[in-house]
């Protein structure tokens, strides 16, 4: 239901259901969760791409894979639900977010609820001009989930974060980079090079410095100006340690380009 592929130092997750939209399944969720975790461990990857085949990223989760379909039959148990959610979108979310190495989103249609959620965890978000976010929860009589509450406000604000949930209004193309949610909009048969020499650029950089620069930027919302500082210096004592330094530093003094090895 996913393929997950290392090339060139870029870890590539592809949702490889296209017949629906890529909703997700119990299984998908849970290979996702483990393609994150082994791009974590392996040393070979530097960066790491998620996309979706066809002409969708994610719709969300399948209906078939969600407790919720369940909460009007006899013998519902509300707690399986958010037991449901720890284990699963919550999981890949907390990874992704956590996730030490940079990561790319290339959206190359839909990303509705948990499928866009997907999307946002990761540090770029390609998109193109007819990629959709959609968010249905309000329609559904559902809460925002899938780290949906904490990703949206920090992108788009907050009073914008609630339209998009309690409103249900969305964003295409170039809207989405407009408000904060992509980095960048390409037309449509540039998406993947695109995503692709991105994530192989971030692949090719001082992987430790990005991963201890992405923490410190992640956590600067809950955080005071007093404690940031404090970690800046201890990230940069881990920093001063990576055979990268000694690597940017001579290529600086040499005039030429760094060739970083991730170490």
């Amino acid at each position: 239901m996913i393929r997950y592929e290392v090339a060139d130092g870029v870890g590539v997750i592809t949702l490889d259901r296209p017949e629906f939209k890529n909703a997700l399944t119990i299984e998908m969720r849970d290979d996702i969760l483990a393609a994150v975790r082994s791009a974590r461990s392996d040393a070979n990857v530097r960066a790491l791409l998620i996309t979706g085949a066809g002409d969708a990223f994610c719709a969300g989760m399948d209906l078939s894979a969600s407790t919720v379909a369940t909460a009007s039959e006899p013998g519902y148990e509300p707690r399986s639900t958010s037991e449901a959610l720890r284990i699963g979108v919550q999981a890949f979310i907390r990874e992704l977010w956590d996730l030490d190495k940079p990561t790319v989103a290339a959206v190359n249609g839909a990303a509705v609820g948990p499928g866009a959620h997907l999307a946002l965890a990761c540090d770029f978000v390609i998109v193109h001009e007819k990629t959709r976010f959609i968010w249905s929860f309000a329609k559904w009589g559902l809460v925002v989930d899938a780290g949906g509450a904490y990703l949206l406000p920090r992108l788009v604000g907050l009073p914008r974060a609630k339209a998009m949930v309690l409103l249900g209004e969305g964003a295409v193309g170039q809207e989405a980079v407009d408000l904060g949610l992509a980095y960048r909009c390409v037309a449509t048969s540039d998406l993947t090079n695109e995503a692709k020499a991105l994530a192989t650029r971030l692949a090719a950089g001082p992987t430790r410095s990005l991963g201890l620069s992405k923490s410190l930027l992640n956590a600067s919302f809950e955080t005071d100006l007093a404690h940031c500082l404090d970690q800046e210096g201890a990230y940069q004592s881990l920093a001063a340690t990576s055979v990268d330094l000694a690597e940017g530093m001579a290529a600086f003094k040499e005039k030429r380009d760094p060739k970083f090895t991730g170490r």
